[in-house]
């Protein structure tokens, strides 16, 4: 059976509000009642970012990097299939997964850095729309990025007419973008024959390899993970296995479609870089500025710049309102933590427009696409750390049943998983180097240093954290055998019990529990390690006045426990405590221990608890810790 954990619903507002049992729907129809969630996060696939690194791919490189443009699609197909299986199956987003699944400090970090794509995608979008708004209107791109704050109303205006409405608004700016591009690429005329060998993978330099990561870093993006795990979740589908079966069929679909054309469009784009400007010469076009100057003039047309401003300002608006919600996602699935959806899209808009107006009041405008690219490499690096918490939960057949994926699906998805972090590793290792070989201070590349190795040490918990609760889980059902049958119940009679003594309130509570497991025929040896200074040098010789008094105790237990009709004896250590206490009940041929355990916490826990630990470990008779 599949675990379904109880907690608050993904995007509990429009939790379920689309219902696709609500009658009998054949054919296209029932397509229908699921397409939409993956239109929203096809937006995340065509925003800005993905242009200025297709731009900068195809104007330098021509139609070389079109391979990997094909295979970050195939990839990302892969893995927003694994993301709608785990919604659609367990009904969590992959927020909440890792929540149930890791300890709280790997979650905490896991949150800052799916924060961190979420600020670095809205970085673009802001940088898009503010590019957009300067190339259909003139006004300066700092004015542009202040003006985007308003679009956090449009976000509010639409989520107040449901989940159908945004979809449709999102699927008709993705139809703008998709017309816009089908124009420009009519008019630009690529070299079919150059754009089929651009599907063959060749080798690549540092410069293009920067650029690749770029590209997988924009298309397969982190946020869009938890995304798709969380908008499946809006649908309400049948909990039998042939509705559950059914939805994962029709999201693969919906995925299909509407990521083959997030692929057109990232394909145009560098194919309308490629044809246009790396063929004229213009391989430095890096800009999203300078190719749309260059547009009219190369192509002959007044259209076409007019085209790409609109179909810029669509792709930068869809994704901002994906970034939101994807931001809603995070913060609930990882804190629990509720905020108004106006106050998280300010927030959210606010950490992008700050680094943005700094690059552009600081560097100037012509810095902008090149802080577009660094964002989608930022974006990139912390791919891993999405893909393989998600792996791990969609082939885990305790909680996905039935509906665990397959071992071909899943060595495709550690396949990818391997690529992206090969491709990451390969780029952090180049521009360590560089920066190594550079001048920059010592304290600047100490930083770095610490900074990749706490990213090290997160990556192998994160990774293998989930195979070793797994092989512990399989450890604790097969480590016990088969069921004993209960023969021989009798137990030896104890007839020496010792108990260790702290000289504190607890001790009458020890020597009581001492007294019920035995009877007045059994000796009870009352024992006391002294820990003084005296003690520690001295040994058996200290004379000092905490070695009398503690003798004294003892000897005063004792005493009582015979008038009560017991038999008693005492005994002091001196020195270590958990060697004293093994030695007095060895050489006292005691039956039986019976020690306190006090509740510590914080370091007492580790010195107390460690002792008892070692005692227990070290005797071989039962030793009864009592909580006191």
């Amino acid at each position: 059976m599949m675990m379904r954990p109880h907690s608050d619903h993904s995007l509990s507002d429009v939790h379920e509000t689309v219902d696709t049992t609500a009658s009998p729907r054949k054919g296209w129809r029932r397509i229908l009642a699921y397409i939409g969630p993956a239109y929203l996060v096809s937006v995340g696939y065509m925003d800005p970012g993905n242009w200025a690194t297709d731009l900068q791919g195809g104007a330098k490189f021509g139609y070389q990097l079109i391979w990997i443009l094909l295979m970050s699609n195939l990839m990302a197909l892969l893995l927003q299939s694994l993301s709608a299986r785990l919604g659609i199956v367990r009904r969590r987003d992959l927020a909440q997964a890792n929540r149930e699944a890791y300890p709280p400090l790997v979650n905490f970090c896991l949150y800052i850095l799916a924060e961190l794509a979420i600020a670095a995608c809205d970085l673009a979008e802001v940088l898009g729309m503010a590019i957009g708004i300067y190339l259909l209107t003139g006004l300066p791109l700092i004015w542009g990025t202040v003006i985007t704050v308003l679009d956090t109303f449009l976000f509010l205006i639409l989520q107040r007419y449901g989940i159908r409405k945004m979809e449709a608004f999102i699927i008709a700016l993705v139809a703008i973008i998709g017309c816009s591009f089908l124009i420009e690429i009519i008019l630009a005329k690529p070299h079919l024959g150059e754009v089929v060998k651009g599907f063959i993978p060749t080798a690549l330099n540092h410069e293009a390899l920067y650029i690749a990561v770029g590209i997988i870093g924009a298309t397969v993006m982190p946020h869009n993970l938890y995304l798709h795990s969380a908008l499946v979740q809006t649908r309400k589908i049948s909990n039998e296995p042939k509705g559950i079966k059914r939805a994962i069929k029709y999201n693969l679909i919906d995925s299909t479609i509407a990521l083959n054309a997030a692929f057109f469009v990232n394909a145009a784009i560098l194919i309308l870089a490629a044809s246009v400007f790396f063929t004229s010469g213009n391989t430095e076009v890096a800009h999203i500025q300078d190719a749309h100057r260059l547009l009219e003039p190369l192509l002959g047309s007044k259209l076409a710049p007019i085209l790409f401003a609109v179909a810029l300002i669509a792709a930068g608006q869809s994704s901002t309102l994906t970034g939101t919600l994807a931001g809603q996602i995070v913060m609930e699935g990882y804190l629990q933590l509720r905020i108004n959806p106006w106050l998280r899209r300010l927030l959210t808009r606010l950490i992008a427009i700050i680094p943005a107006v700094l690059v552009i009041l600081l560097y100037g405008e012509e810095k902008v696409d090149d802080l577009l690219v660094f964002s989608q490499v930022i974006l990139s690096l912390q791919l891993g750390f999405a893909v393989i918490p998600l792996i791990h939960f969609v082939s885990d057949k305790a909680t996905m049943g039935e509906f665990a994926i397959k071992t071909y699906t899943k060595i495709a998805a550690w396949l990818v998983a391997i690529i992206l972090v090969f491709l990451n590793v390969k780029l952090v290792a180049e521009e360590t180097l560089r920066i190594f070989e550079s001048e920059t201070t010592w304290y600047w590349k100490t930083i770095l240093v610490l900074a990749i190795l706490a990213f090290v040490c997160l990556f192998l918990v994160m990774t293998f954290l989930p195979m070793i609760k797994k092989r512990r889980l399989k450890q604790r059902a097969t480590m016990h055998g088969e069921t004993i049958q209960l023969q021989n119940l009798s137990v030896k009679q104890n007839s020496r019990i010792a108990i260790s003594l702290d000289f504190s309130a607890s001790d009458e509570k020890l020597i009581a529990h001492a007294v019920a497991q035995g009877h007045t025929s059994v000796t009870y040896i009352l024992l006391h390690v002294v820990e003084s200074v005296s003690a520690r040098y001295s040994g058996e010789a200290s004379d000092d006045d905490e070695t009398r008094k503690d003798k004294q105790r003892l000897e005063n237990y004792a005493m009582q426990l015979i008038q009560m009709g017991y038999k008693a004896e005492f005994t002091l250590g001196y020195r270590n405590r958990v060697k004293e206490i093994i030695r007095i009940v060895k050489e006292s041929n005691a039956d039986m221990l019976v020690m306190g355990a006090h509740r510590h916490s914080g370091l007492k826990d580790y010195i107390f608890g460690e002792t008892i630990e070692d005692v227990r470990h070290a005797l071989p008779i039962p030793v009864l810790i009592v909580s006191v």
